[in-house]
């Protein structure tokens, strides 16, 4: 199985990333093909709402030169997409979100051209949050469950972790025990709640 996780966070070192570590760790034990994308790092601009894209059959399409054509290549490529993000005024950092904007020109639902370049992939959100899980991360999960829906992905679930206590919650072993075990249900093709 071929993953994309698409690390959101701002801090290349921070606390998202110290809770992708086991989780790719655990993708790639179980044989899985992973491609890890840090997104602070590149240049995403935003969507100019053209839908140039929408007229471009078979290709993502889009007129602006950035490193969103990669990305979209490496979502295409995959059998399953993770969004890693810590969780900012109940939803993702800004380099996720122009990313999300972008995905445009993966579904051709607005112009001439026609069909869709990820339909049938899977999703699923690793998360790291300050509040209560619900309360940090519902606006955020409500988001991507649309996104499947209107892109006919499937969405497989979050696994999340709060900061209760500085950023030692994020090594411990509680939270790495649970970031591998979400991985291995991923790898193994089950849904996960929540």
């Amino acid at each position: 199985m071929k993953f994309t996780i698409l690390m959101g966070s701002p801090r290349l070192q921070g606390n998202t990333a110290v809770l992708c570590r086991p989780f790719v760790e655990e993708l790639k034990r179980c044989g899985a093909q992973v491609r890890y994308i840090t997104l602070a790092d590149k240049q995403i601009l935003p969507c100019r709402g053209c839908y140039a894209c929408q007229n471009v059959q078979g290709q993502y399409g889009c007129v602006l030169h950035d490193d969103m054509q990669q990305i979209a290549d490496d979502l295409i490529w995959s059998d399953c997409i993770v969004l890693a993000a810590p969780i900012y005024a109940w939803y993702c950092p800004t380099s996720m979100k122009l990313v999300l904007d972008r995905h445009y020109g993966l579904n051709k639902f607005y112009g001439t051209a026609q069909g869709s370049l990820w339909a049938g992939k899977r999703l699923a959100l690793l998360l790291t949050h300050g509040y209560e899980r619900e309360y940090a991360t519902q606006p955020f999960v409500l988001g991507m469950q649309r996104l499947c829906e209107h892109s006919n992905l499937q969405y497989c679930g979050m696994y999340s972790v709060r900061d209760t206590d500085g950023p030692e919650v994020f090594r411990s072993p509680e939270a790495e025990r649970g970031a591998r075990e979400f991985a291995r249900t991923l790898a193994e093709n089950r849904r996960v709640t929540g």
